[in-house]
C-alpha cells in the first residue's frame, strides 16, 4: 500500500469558491487532502480566530478530506529579507499567525518563503537574514507543534539542495525544515538529486509540471504534460523514508475545474498510488 497522500491546494480551485464547497469537491475529485493558503483578509487569514479554524477542521473531518497544511503567499510582499526592519518585523508576525492557525487546523507544517534575493538585499544578506528570523520562529513552531517549511521558490536564493540543506542545518532545530517543490526545481537542476540530498529534511512536497522547451514561468503545467521525471521522483522520495502528502500546487483548468481537478487527481494517483 502506497505510504503517499495525494492533494491539492486550494489556489487551484475557483477563487469563489467556500470552504465548504471546496472541501466537498476535493474529496469528490480523489483527493485525500487539501491545503489551504493564510491570506491578508479573508477566510484564513491573521484576523482569523481558532474557532473559526476550528470550525474549518470540523467540517474537513464530517466531509472525510484531510487537512495537510497551511501555505501562504504572504512573504512575497513581506518577506523576513527585505531591507526595512519595520517590514521583516511584519514578516515575523504574520509566520506567528500562521503558525497559529495551523495548530487549529490540526495540520503540523506550514510553507514558509524564505525571503529573496534583490539588487537592494545581497545574497549573504538575504541568508543572514533569513536565518535569523528562523531561529527568531522555531521556538514558536515547537509549540504549537508544527514544522516550518522552507519552500524552494524563483527567488533567486537558494539555489542548490546543498545549500539548502546547511541553511536548514545551521537554523539548528528540528521544527524548521523544508517544503520541497519538485516543479520549481526543474529550470536549473534535477528535482531526483534535491531529494536524495535534503533527505529527511523534507517535510511536505509540492508537485507541479514544467516544460523546458518554454522555460520561464509560462512553462508550468498540471502533472503529466510536461518534462518532470515523475517516476524518477517518487523513488528519490521512497528512497529517502518520505511517507506524506504530494501537494499539487497548479493552475488547473479555467473552463469546467472539476473536470480538471479529477483529471490532477487522476494524474497523482498514477504516479504515487
Amino acid at each position: 500500500m502506497s505510504s503517499f497522500k495525494i492533494g491539492i491546494n486550494r489556489w487551484t480551485l475557483p477563487g469563489n469558491w467556500d470552504v465548504k464547497t471546496c472541501l466537498r469537491t476535493a474529496k469528490e475529485s480523489g483527493f485525500d487532502a487539501i491545503e489551504f493558503n493564510m491570506e491578508r483578509e479573508g477566510t484564513l487569514s491573521p484576523q482569523t480566530s481558532d474557532a473559526d479554524a476550528h470550525a474549518i477542521r470540523q467540517m474537513a473531518s464530517e466531509i472525510g478530506i484531510e487537512l495537510s497544511s497551511l501555505s501562504t503567499g504572504v512573504y512575497w510582499s513581506a518577506p523576513f529579507t527585505h531591507p526595512d526592519a519595520a517590514v521583516r518585523e511584519q514578516a515575523l508576525e504574520l509566520c506567528r499567525h500562521q503558525l497559529r492557525l495551523a495548530s487549529a487546523l490540526g495540520v503540523d507544517a506550514i510553507l514558509v518563503v524564505p525571503g529573496m534575493v534583490t539588487p537592494d538585499v545581497p545574497y549573504d544578506v538575504a541568508y543572514t537574514r533569513a536565518q535569523e528570523a528562523l531561529k527568531q520562529l522555531a521556538p514558536e513552531a515547537e509549540r504549537q507543534r508544527v514544522f516550518i517549511a522552507v519552500e524552494n521558490v524563483w527567488n533567486r536564493f537558494l539555489l542548490s539542495p546543498l545549500e539548502m540543506a546547511r541553511f536548514i542545518d545551521e537554523i539548528g532545530s528540528a521544527w524548521v525544515g523544508v517544503y520541497f517543490d519538485a516543479g520549481n526545481v526543474l529550470a536549473f537542476g534535477y528535482p531526483q538529486q534535491w531529494i536524495r540530498i535534503l533527505g529527511q529534511r523534507i517535510k511536505r512536497v509540492h508537485v507541479k509540471d514544467f516544460r523546458l522547451d518554454i522555460g520561464n514561468i509560462q512553462g508550468f503545467v498540471n502533472p503529466l504534460q510536461g518534462d518532470l521525471p515523475w517516476m524518477e521522483v517518487r523513488a528519490a522520495l521512497e528512497s529517502v523514508g518520505y511517507t506524506g502528502y504530494i501537494t499539487a500546487e497548479v493552475s488547473g483548468y479555467r473552463t469546467f475545474p472539476e473536470l480538471g481537478l479529477r483529471h490532477i487527481a487522476d494524474a497523482l494517483r498514477v504516479v504515487f498510488k
